[in-house]
């Protein structure tokens, strides 16, 4: 065989000795967050259908809750506080931290980071009476946004209405 033609043959014989070609479709994540601000709900979604709703604090009127359409940019285990006034860090974390013990983090605008997280237990009541009560972010019960933080990853749409 001419030199010129091995690369080709080379080429041929592993094609030949691949295995059958199978199209795989290409697979879309269609869940997103949506946060009712009105209702103070958030609830995940996947094609149109609900996969979990649950209450929420949101942001008092001083400092509310951005409106708009957002991603998650990063999920935290164990996040740490850190005042933005004062930039002090909380060294509690995990359950009984200011933020529990999940972040998912979804808008930074300056020195704010606004995210949907936890809440420590004493702080519990403002999840269930649906409060406008924080500085922005939105908080969950504990076992909700456990829940809701095992079945997105970062990049999942996070939408915010009135």
């Amino acid at each position: 065989m001419a030199d010129y033609l091995k690369p080709l043959w080379i080429a041929a014989a592993a094609l030949a000795m691949a295995p059958a070609w199978t199209p795989v479709q290409a697979q879309s994540n269609s869940r997103e967050i949506v946060l009712q601000l009105d209702k103070r709900t958030i609830s995940l979604r996947e094609g149109g259908k609900v996969l979990g709703s649950w209450p929420v604090a949101i942001g008092d009127p001083s400092t509310p809750t951005p409106v708009g359409r957002f991603s998650v940019q990063n999920k935290v285990v164990n996040p740490k506080y850190q005042s933005t006034k004062s930039g002090k860090i909380n060294a509690t974390v995990g359950p009984n931290g200011p933020l529990g013990d999940r972040w998912l983090g979804f808008q930074k605008s300056g020195p704010n980071q606004y995210g949907i997280h936890g809440t420590p237990n004493a702080w519990s009541w403002t999840v269930t009476s649906r409060a406008a009560v924080t500085n922005g972010c939105v908080r969950m019960l504990h076992e909700h946004v456990r829940s809701l933080f095992d079945q997105v990853e970062v990049g999942t749409p996070v939408i915010v209405q009135r």
